[in-house]
């Protein structure tokens, strides 16, 4: 579960390394963001002459969480970080690489490009 304040790892190669979330998009008084939730934050820290800067604001979807996520069959997945994929407004990925695992989830929430970018769909 990911909640305002909480720093969030990147996972794709748009140049943001790590992430603070500020506010979740959704339900205006929501608290807590779970795997594809789409949430506001910031970038904290970032690699150079890359085209997303430190201090900027971005919309990001989130991907993993520490929290476990049970599905319908039974299965318990949970992941060791919480990581986050950084988008555009069209809900389209910045970065043209995904690393990392990326849970089937996602497919189901129209977000097909990021799991056609993945290197590993659970």
């Amino acid at each position: 579960m990911i909640q305002p304040q909480t720093y969030v790892n990147v996972t794709d190669n748009s140049g943001a390394r790590e992430l603070m979330c500020i506010r979740i998009i959704g339900v205006s008084n929501r608290q807590y963001a779970n795997i594809g939730d789409i949430i506001v934050a910031v970038i904290k820290k970032a690699v150079p002459n890359m085209s997303l800067e430190k201090s900027e604001v971005v919309r990001a979807v989130v991907v993993r969480t520490c929290k476990e996520l049970k599905r319908d069959d039974g299965i318990i997945i949970r992941y060791d970080d919480n990581a986050a994929v950084v988008i555009d407004q069209k809900k389209n990925p910045k970065g043209t690489r995904i690393f990392g695992a990326i849970p089937e989830e996602l497919r189901q929430l129209n977000f097909t490009k990021i799991v056609s970018l993945a290197s590993e769909v659970l």
